[in-house]
């Protein structure tokens, strides 16, 4: 009678799938932390003197 053993997977095998599943988590990191970055430069964009300026400086402008 001829019995059969499972033998373990190469340790290549198992490497080359942890690098691809961490290649993929690192993926979904940098798009999540890229697509939802409440950081906005353009709303924080100095444009000029706003009305509390104009109001203190009224007299002042030439």
């Amino acid at each position: 009678m001829a019995t059969s053993t499972s033998l373990p997977a190469p340790a290549a095998n198992s490497a080359g799938l942890a690098r691809i599943v961490a290649e993929f988590r690192a993926f979904w990191r940098q798009f999540f932390i890229r697509a939802f970055n409440p950081y906005r430069p353009e709303l924080h964009y100095m444009r000029g003197p706003g009305p509390a300026w104009r109001a203190k400086h009224r007299g002042r402008l030439s």
